[in-house]
């Protein structure tokens, strides 16, 4: 079977399939995976054993055997458990081949073959019967199916199939209930990932107001949830309207149905304010009696507990269609709307409320109409938002723009071309080059165009870089060339360079003395400690007892088959880390030239300069607009004597993890990171080596 994977390709801007082996995107799921994750998570792996163990007790009392079902057990972590706590037999379900072999293998090592068949099935394909995958109906339903948002990952239909065919009546489930919880908050920093704000701009001949297409402002947005690590968002980012009340729960020991519902129920906010968000979390009961609980609750709702840190469930965000002016008090509905994978909110003063309740209340998902939240996803419009951010590129084109300018922008959904306009640029061309045609971008850019009067000011080209012809520039040569830049296929913040091939490409249309900005760009790199996105690649050996070390081996397995040269991208404000080395500026990448035939290389070495385990590098870009006005996608300043890091909260840095972490822990006897970094200019991509 041949297997295609989406690479982005920074040469040409775009997504491209390529052909792999047949094991590459097992691989790449694999080494990708949140496995090691689970298995560092104690506070859930703790809570699954004594709910597990409860349930074998308590079928056990009844004088029955304990047979369990475990739906996607993985590692065959939680199989084990109910093996050791005395189920008589266990039937644990895995449909991801690899990751079925590979609890075979773990079954085999812990000594629970006898008591543990792993069918590699989708559980609603599993038979039951005397020739079928399972001998009879289970009377113990042990399952981990769930996401941030508790549903996504299919966990209703599953529920519900294996009710019907697989488990006995008045089974005993583990977990037995979830039970979701949101808040009514407001908060400027959270809603401008979803809504495009007014941007100023001061002009010679005065202040100009750019604003969103009215068809944007209305748009409810894209039902997809945004998770977060809502317990790195400071208090001051936000501010809660409502107390924290529960929206609905499911009962797993029962039949569940999956079927589109709504659940609804009443608010009294506790201050007056602007309703924009619904922040959203989940618990679990083990146990019936629900003394046995594994929350996901952040931190302003049970300071006094110790958070356990996962990254594969964290908090949700909704994004109420339009913001609602509350007041203290006053009489809500909020309606949770959900389908078999996904879940969405509404908010309606109670009279409104009481008439749309006779009339039933409309299940549809909300859908985009304006395109933009298609187009850009939730860090771009917080990135567009950001009125400093913005600043820089006024300034920095206030400096390079002349009245007789004509300018070219090539980036993705950029508002570079308007500031150019504003500014007094004499001739601006802007040029979407990435290949999501899907989406219409430039159905978005004229309607952007429209609704601030610039359809004649502002000419959209609709051709790629190499493609360019005269007649698109009205027979002039470019003067002035700018981008942020930003394109939306870019997955590592050195994809962006995809700039430099454009540029390149159009040189041919560039005035002799062109005037590119950014005029160029640096990588930068750094060795850091990270308070816990380390647990995420981090060999787990044992867990709870149970010897896991064969997952351990195959992450090693797939990280070696191709991955171990490649970073990965993660937005580290929400993943704190303690710089351990200097910031260094590794490799410079000049866009006054065109992109050279060789390959730029480097090697060095950063020296540590506190305490610490070097868990990996961080890289990141910086865009050198003018000589004197540069842009981080990284480091926004230089760490504190701590070595606390601040992130550019709108990007992903890239993280390289070290394969073997070093305590560096004696300052008096300095240790030094090697590197060698590679930027191949025939591909764009950027390979790296650590040494430690």
């Amino acid at each position: 079977m041949k297997t295609f994977c989406g690479r982005a390709n920074p040469t040409t801007g775009s997504m491209e399939w390529l052909e792999e082996g047949e094991d590459y995107d097992y691989h790449q799921e694999i080494a990708r995976s949140r496995y090691a994750d689970m298995l560092h998570d104690k506070d859930r792996n703790v809570k699954y054993y004594q709910g597990i163990r409860a349930a074998v007790s308590r079928v056990k009392e009844r004088g029955e055997k304990a047979i369990v079902l475990d739906i996607g057990t993985g590692t065959g972590l939680l199989s084990m458990m109910a093996a050791s706590a005395g189920a008589d037999f266990c039937y644990a379900i895995e449909v991801f081949k690899p990751m079925a072999n590979a609890a075979v293998k773990i079954v085999e090592k812990n000594g629970f073959s006898d008591k543990i068949k792993v069918i590699n099935k989708h559980s609603t394909e599993v038979t039951v019967g005397p020739d079928g995958d399972m001998q009879c109906r289970a009377n113990i339903l042990v399952t981990e199916l769930f996401d941030t948002e508790l549903i996504g990952e299919g966990a209703l239909p599953t529920y519900e199939h294996a009710h019907k065919y697989l488990v006995q009546e008045g089974c005993e489930a583990v977990p037995h209930r979830a039970t979701v919880y949101v808040q009514l908050v407001e908060s400027r920093r959270m809603w401008s990932w979803k809504k495009l704000f007014p941007i100023r701009v001061e002009a010679e001949d005065g202040e100009k107001i750019l604003v969103p297409p009215s068809e944007m402002e209305n748009c409810p947005g894209v039902p997809s949830v945004c998770d977060i690590q809502l317990n790195q968002m400071p208090s001051s980012d936000f501010s809660t309207l409502s107390d924290v009340v529960t929206m609905f729960s499911v009962d797993f020991s029962k039949p569940v149905q999956s079927a589109s519902t709504y659940y609804r129920v009443q608010l009294e906010p506790v201050k007056s304010g602007k309703a924009q968000i619904v922040l959203s979390w989940w618990d679990i009961d083990m146990d019936p009696s629900g003394l046995i609980n594994c929350t996901m609750a952040p931190y302003w709702v049970k300071p006094t507990s110790a958070l356990q840190w996962r990254d594969h469930w964290m908090q949700c965000v909704y994004f109420l269609p339009r913001e609602e002016p509350v007041l203290q008090g006053e009489k809500l509905y909020l309606t949770a709307c959900r389908d078999e994978y996904s879940v969405w909110y509404n908010l309606q003063k109670a009279r409104a409320a009481e008439e749309e309740h006779k009339a039933d209340v409309g299940v549809e998902s909300p859908v985009c109409r304006c395109r933009a939240h298609l187009l850009w996803n939730r860090p771009r419009f917080g990135e567009l938002n950001d009125q400093n951010r913005t600043l820089q590129y006024i300034k920095a084109l206030g400096k390079v723009l002349k009245t007789d300018s004509v300018c070219l922008c090539i980036s993705d959904g950029s508002l570079l071309p308007v500031l150019a306009h504003y500014l007094g640029a004499k001739q601006v061309q802007c040029m979407q080059s990435s290949r999501i045609d899907l989406y219409h971008p430039h159905e978005l850019w004229q309607a952007f165009l429209k609704a601030n009067h610039l359809e004649d000011k502002i000419k959209i080209i609709e051709a790629r870089p190499e493609l360019l012809k005269p007649s698109h520039l009205e027979d002039k040569k470019i003067s002035v060339l700018v981008g942020e830049p930003f394109f939306t296929t870019s997955l590592l913040p050195w994809h962006n360079l995809y700039f430099w091939y454009a540029r390149t490409a159009v040189s041919t249309h560039l005035a002799r003395n062109v005037t590119v900005l950014p005029q160029s760009a640096s990588l930068h790199m750094m060795v850091v400690e990270f308070q816990d996105l380390w647990r995420i690649r981090s060999p787990c050996g044992t867990c709870e007892g149970f010897d896991v070390q064969t997952m351990d081996d195959m992450i090693k397995d797939s990280l070696n088959f191709r991955e171990s040269k490649e970073a990965e991208p993660h937005p580290l404000w929400e993943y704190p880390c303690k710089s351990l080395s200097e910031p260094r500026e590794v490799l410079t990448f000049d866009f006054t030239k065109t992109v050279p035939e060789h390959c730029l290389s480097t090697e060095g070495s950063v020296e540590l300069l506190r305490k610490g385990k070097s868990h990996g590098a961080v890289l990141w870009m910086e865009y050198h607009l003018t000589a004197d006005i540069s842009v981080s996608t990284g480091l926004m300043q230089l760490p504190n004597e701590k070595g606390n890091c601040e992130w550019n909260p709108h990007c992903k840095q890239a993280v390289y993890f070290f394969s073997s972490v070093i305590e560096s822990e004696i300052l008096s006897d300095p240790t030094a990171v090697t590197y060698a970094i590679n930027f191949d200019t025939k591909t764009g991509e950027i390979a790296m080596d650590f040494k430690l």
